[in-house]
């Protein structure tokens, strides 16, 4: 339910000359790192001790004198680096160029108006814009960039009333996973009194009659502990427009279950609301039913325990359609009958395939089912009664995104893309199962340039792994080739072919980028997933492993030439392997990662990771396994790593920017070769979402330096 994918508070304060300190010098141009503090901190888990020379570390940016000091010293150190790279500031302005292009989302039909959002092209926020038709002239409806002179305020979710009277939309603030709800009359731009605050993981679902919707909450956190404190107590909403939020009335909460969190949904008869309880990552769900025609009926539970997923799609009169693990690890649709809810009552109405379910809604009175088929999207349609009906063509490997649309719908829209195609937005006819194509986005390079392909290698353990390879034709497998290889490997979530004006970037400088689908994600279903946690979290950085070793023996590039890349989850996975493989990258580039893996659990969402990680503080056997790949605690004295380049942020409260912090110090401190290792750390940013463009540029040009710099190669940058 709640997946966690993928960043510099400057304060002056005092320089940190405490008599515990550690000062490293790199034999590069002598550089010399900010003097890091220790202290003498040691934890024990089931009978081993710990140290952590680094915990200071972990006090929050905001509110430590200290931390707020070395920040400023990293980043004076880190971007007076970046700086002096010649080929920098020529990296960013074509970058820029690239990003300059008009892009605009497939459209979407609520409340007989329709909806989209654009970007002209270098704007920090993308606009919301709605038209009465497709023909007739749109209208700016809710404009970001004017909330917030540096572009870090951003849209973060809608929901539109039923009569199209009203939307209520989310503001993220620096990123940060707390959200501000206010509701706008549509008609008019009148932006109402009404302010919802402390939402994380919620959106609001409207009742039929559009007099207000349901959501789920926190409890404001205690002064100063907002961006750190664990997410407890979730509670369930009803806001009736026009009221203040004090007099929500409390629709479901479990007070003798803290750490269960809720998503709410409403059928789009209007007759139920459907809540879907989580405890973590995994996709295993309570279902709660409350029929909204009975005003005083309480709700009731459908499903009673975590055993297994069940994903509402939606309902036809008491028929509910969930996408269910239950015996299919791949993933099925099943209707369950509120008449009769007993399991040997269960119906079967979309059977697994070989390919694995990723999403299921319902347009045109048609199941639309997105799969993953060796990681590329293949849509198939189905009849109610889950008759096949056709699969949607797709114009060669990549990722397809949209089908949004209600029962009635005659048509959706989807777009389209790949690592070298910009995306395209096409109409669909529910009816005929044509394709229209709308729109194609017109960036300034050529396509036909490049090429993509999908290879298959052999990880450390004989298992089948997908890599997806992209780079300019021609390219020469001499072993002398900068090569860029991203990863993940986590939460279910499935990697995928798709557009970035970065990656773009990188490949037009002349570096191969590889993208591998290593376990742990959900590319082939829950038995891919599950072979990547806890116990078998190994088989994920012997995955990836494995993918840098087969590039070089197949010559694409070398050791010194390669660059290993990943954000959150694949932070981790990149401070994993430079810490059990350093020979093997001249680069590293771990972004937003967990790098702590024995106290993740203690800060904000961290606690729902340990469905994936499991728990140093509860099992004994996890904890060993969790020590054993740690990064921060596998950096030692005395070896050579790989040049490595930091990146997280001040406002990061998904993974709390501690865990870089921590990282980077324990890495400068362990250095023994001339590479150096620095910390960039971005101000009011969090874990991604919501970042402005000039942000996103800005970091993305100082990553491409930074290889051009550690791999010592000389791009092709064109003007």
């Amino acid at each position: 339910m709640i997946r966690f994918f993928s960043l510099q508070f400057v304060l002056a304060g005092m320089t940190i000359l405490l008599s515990s300190c550690s000062q490293v010098t790199a034999q590069e141009k002598n550089i010399v790192y900010p003097q890091t503090k220790t202290v003498d901190q040691v934890d024990e888990f089931h009978g081993t001790k710990v140290e952590d020379p680094y915990r200071w570390l972990e006090d929050d940016v905001r509110e430590s004198k200290d931390v707020a000091a070395w920040v400023e010293e990293q980043n004076k150190l880190t971007f007076g680096f970046l700086k002096s790279i010649p080929q920098r500031d020529a990296i960013e302005k074509r970058m820029t160029a690239l990003w300059n292009y008009e892009k605009i989302s497939p459209p979407f039909k609520r409340g007989g108006r329709y909806y989209f959002s654009r970007n002209d092209g270098l704007q920090n926020q993308n606009v919301l814009w709605t038209q009465e038709t497709l023909e007739s002239e749109p209208r700016i409806l809710l404009d970001p960039n004017s909330w917030s002179k540096d572009g870090t305020i951003a849209l973060s979710g809608t929901a539109f009333s039923d009569d199209g009277r009203y939307v209520a939309y989310g503001i993220q603030d620096a990123g940060s996973d707390w959200n501000t709800w206010r509701i706008m009359e549509v008609a008019t731009g009148k932006i109402l009194d009404d302010e919802l605050k402390w939402i994380k993981f919620s959106a609001a679902e409207w009742t039929p009659d559009s007099k207000g919707f349901f959501y789920a909450r926190y409890k404001e956190p205690e002064a100063g502990a907002a961006f750190q404190s664990l997410n407890l107590n979730m509670k369930v909403y009803y806001h009736r427009v026009g009221t203040p939020q004090s007099s929500d009335v409390l629709v479901y909460e479990r007070p003798d279950h803290p750490e269960w969190g809720f998503q709410t949904s409403v059928s789009e008869d209007g007759h139920y609301l459907i809540l879907t309880a989580w405890v973590g990552t995994d996709d295993r769900y309570r279902i709660i039913v409350k029929d909204l025609m009975e005003p005083y009926g309480l709700p009731w539970e459908l499903i009673d325990n975590f055993d297994h997923e069940y994903s509402f799609i939606d309902s036809d009169g008491p028929l509910l359609y969930f996408k269910t693990n239950v015996n299919a690890p791949r993933r099925r649709v099943i209707a369950i009958d509120l008449r009769k809810p007993q399991k040997e009552f269960w119906k079967e109405v979309i059977p697994q395939t070989e390919n694995a379910l990723e999403s299921v809604g319902i347009v045109g009175n048609m199941f639309v089912c997105e799969y993953l088929k060796d990681a590329r999207t293949q849509v198939r349609l189905h009849a109610m009664d889950g008759a096949f009906v056709r699969e949607v063509e797709f114009p060669g490997i990549g990722s397809a995104g949209g089908f949004d649309g209600r029962r009635k719908d005659t048509e959706t829209f989807y777009s389209f893309s790949s690592f070298a195609l910009p995306p395209s937005t096409y109409k669909y006819n529910m009816i005929t199962g044509e394709s229209k194509l709308v729109r194609q986005a017109e960036v300034k390079f050529n396509p036909g340039d490049y090429e993509t392909k999908q290879i298959f290698y052999t990880s450390k353990d004989g298992t089948r792994v997908p890599m997806f390879i992209c780079h300019k034709k021609g390219l020469n497998l001499d072993g002398t080739n900068p090569a860029l290889l991203y990863g993940y490997g986590g939460f279910n979530i499935s990697i995928t072919p798709s557009f970035s004006v970065s990656r773009l970037a990188w490949m037009e400088m002349g570096g191969v980028l590889a993208v591998a689908n290593l376990r742990g994600g959900g590319e082939y279903g829950e038995p891919w997933h599950k072979a990547g946690t806890k116990l078998n979290k190994q088989n994920v950085f012997d995955d990836f492993i494995a993918a840098a070793e087969w590039l070089i023996a197949e010559k694409y590039t070398s050791p010194k030439k390669l660059a290993i890349q990943g954000g959150s989850n694949g932070g981790l996975l990149v401070g994993a392997c430079m810490a059990q493989r350093p020979d093997l990258y001249g680069a590293c580039l771990p972004a937003v990662g967990v790098m702590d893996m024995l106290r993740f659990h203690k800060f904000t969402a961290g606690r729902f990771w340990v469905d994936d990680y499991g728990s140093a503080d509860n099992n004994a056997e996890e904890f060993q396994a969790l020590l054993k790949y740690s990064p921060y605690h596998n950096l030692k004295g005395g070896i050579q790593y790989p040049a490595t380049l930091v990146t997280t942020a001040d406002t990061d409260d998904r993974v709390v920017p501690g865990h870089s912090f921590k990282f980077a110090a324990q890495l400068q401190a362990s250095q023994s070769g001339n590479a150096p290792t620095l910390i960039r750390i971005e101000t009011r940013a969090g874990h991604g979402a919501g970042k402005p463009t000039a942000k996103i540029i800005e970091e993305a040009a100082d990553q491409w330096a930074f290889l051009v710099k550690t791999l010592n190669f000389a791009p092709s940058i064109a003007e």
